[in-house]
């Protein structure tokens, strides 16, 4: 596997309650693994928790075969990840940043001038790549965060809402890297809003509620019942909050 997440709980302060407990989850190679959820069910804080970027009370993670607390780097040069609330160097260019963060995972210079090229191809940011990222629109920082992530072609690609901020064009070529992606042997793991996006996607999808796994759907499946995925979940979501 991939990613092996056992029995992980988190909560915030000791008095507190767990935001997220007793989450399971795994993904392999050439699957599109996606996360449901309201918002507050946990979705954010189990990614967090997962990038290592929340530390965790109990529980297990492995990615990459490297566990998360014992190999921490290990476990993160297995993965690139583009959180709902990117956080970059704005004095940067965006083509400074991608050479940042290939310096980080030590990616060669021609391997980076190849990647580059395809993700200029991808997200046509043009000429916009050699100015300022404090000059860019929220698009296209979410690109150049998008860019950054994938220099070093990660084996698992790790997103929290990844559509947001994107145009059309933009966010069909982003759906149709995560097919190539997961086809050349890595995993895609994400959690969205967007039902259609995971419906279409999606080899599996988790549904968290109220900080649990309330259920794991095997999208092959599922589609063969002929149900909505939309109405599905809001039917299952709302038999939970009125328990």
């Amino acid at each position: 596997m991939l990613i092996e997440v056992k029995n992980l709980a988190k909560k915030y302060s000791a008095k507190a309650n767990y935001t997220i407990e007793d989450i399971n989850l795994e993904g392999d190679a050439g699957e599109i693994i996606g996360i449901l959820g309201h918002n507050g069910a946990g979705k954010s804080t189990t990614i967090k928790c997962i990038t290592g970027m929340h530390p965790y009370e109990k529980g297990t993670i492995r990615i990459g075969g490297c566990d998360l607390a014992e190999d921490p780097i290990g476990a993160k040069q297995n993965f690139g990840y583009v959180s709902d609330e990117f956080t970059l160097f704005e004095k940067m260019t965006g083509y400074e940043f991608i050479n940042f963060m290939a310096d980080i995972y030590k990616v060669s210079v021609e391997d980076r001038k190849k990647r580059v090229d395809k993700f200029q191809e991808l997200f046509a940011l043009g000429d916009s790549i050699y100015n300022q990222i404090s000059s860019y629109s929220h698009g296209m920082k979410q690109k150049i965060s998008l860019m950054g992530a994938l220099i070093h072609n990660p084996k698992v690609f790790i997103l929290d809402e990844p559509m947001v901020g994107l145009d059309p064009y933009t966010s069909n070529q982003v759906k149709n890297y995560f097919k190539q992606h997961s086809e050349e042997g890595n995993l895609v793991l994400f959690s969205s809003h967007n039902l259609d996006v995971v419906a279409k996607l999606c080899n599996r999808v988790y549904i968290i509620d109220q900080g649990r796994i309330l259920e794991v759907i095997d999208m092959d499946e599922f589609h063969k019942t002929g149900k909505d995925l939309e109405n599905y979940f809001l039917s299952i979501t709302k038999r939970v909050a009125k328990v």
